[in-house]
């Protein structure tokens, strides 16, 4: 007998929820935020919101379901079974934050602000949840299926990410490495670290890098078999180079790097704390993922 689906409500802590944490009280959370020009009322209203629209959903999940929650900073010690549907409650990068921790299981994001959030990721809306819950659990179930890059060091390390992964320094510090997707090629280089992602990062941080720059590179869109990288602020020096600063990757290559710092980083989507630790010698890969995010349409 099989079991029952599982929605998995995935959500995060309100800005109001956080200033609470910091100040004790709705009152002392005012004070702090008038004395830098804003009112409590705007972000106390965004919060219930949001939990009122967590709430909808909840209630929407068919009786006969099972249910979970999870809060993003619980997300990485968080066991997600294939029979699952993950429906995101938030932002665009809530659904981000979640991606690297599935493996096929059909995903819904759910606006709690629409007109606020962009809505790439979050499509859909709370009224729509009742029919959106069956659909996702069919076989034949209508989902966009969005690239996904991995990050792979020779100690078998593992990294995920929806948007892009960042490799460099922790702090500020200057990164040290060889880069090249050909080794026998690779170019010696200080920067302040690597960024490779997606066609759906090609609608933040890349961009951004992307347009700074004036690149030529066309940028992939989400469900693209295609990656872009670029290089922060490479160094010239007589021992490091610039030559190799951007470029994109397609389904079966990589890009390579060398570590040639004491220690670097290599974390997805933003979450500094689930991370990749590089030390000096290590070679980490960066490409396409196998893995693709399966977005409810």
């Amino acid at each position: 007998m099989s079991l029952a689906p599982r929605a998995v409500l995935v959500h995060r802590t309100t800005e109001y929820e956080e200033l609470l944490a910091r100040h004790g009280t709705h009152g002392q959370a005012g004070f702090f935020l008038s004395s830098r020009g804003r009112g409590i009322e705007e972000v106390a209203e965004r919060h219930h919101r949001a939990r009122r629209t967590l709430a909808q959903v909840a209630a929407a999940v068919p009786l006969q379901w099972r249910q979970a929650r999870v809060e993003r900073r619980d997300l990485d010690r968080f066991l997600f079974a294939p029979e699952d549907v993950v429906v995101v409650v938030g932002a665009d990068g809530l659904v981000a934050n979640a991606a690297k921790y599935l493996s096929g299981q059909p995903v819904i994001g759910i606006d709690t602000d629409p007109g606020r959030n962009p809505g790439v990721l979050v499509r859909h809306r709370v009224a729509d949840t009742a029919s959106l819950l069956p659909a996702a659990a069919s076989p034949r179930c209508a989902a966009e299926e969005l690239t996904m890059v991995e990050a792979v060091a020779d100690d078998t390390q593992r990294l995920l990410a929806l948007n892009e992964i960042y490799l460099g320094a922790s702090g500020h510090q200057t990164a040290r490495y060889r880069i090249g997707q050909d080794e026998e090629a690779a170019e010696a280089q200080a920067s302040s670290g690597v960024l490779v992602g997606t066609g759906t990062g090609a609608t933040g941080w890349l961009r951004s890098l992307w347009q700074d720059r004036g690149s030529k590179l066309t940028l992939p869109g989400p469900a693209d078999p295609r990656l872009i990288w670029f290089v922060r602020e490479a160094w010239p020096s007589p021992a490091t180079g610039t030559s190799l600063v951007a470029g994109s990757l397609q389904r079966d290559e990589q890009l390579s790097l060398v570590v040639e710092s004491d220690r670097l980083v290599a974390f997805g989507d933003g979450i500094e704390s689930d991370a990749l630790e590089l030390t000096w010698g290590q070679t980490v890969r960066l490409g396409i993922a196998d893995t693709t995010l399966r977005l409810l349409l």
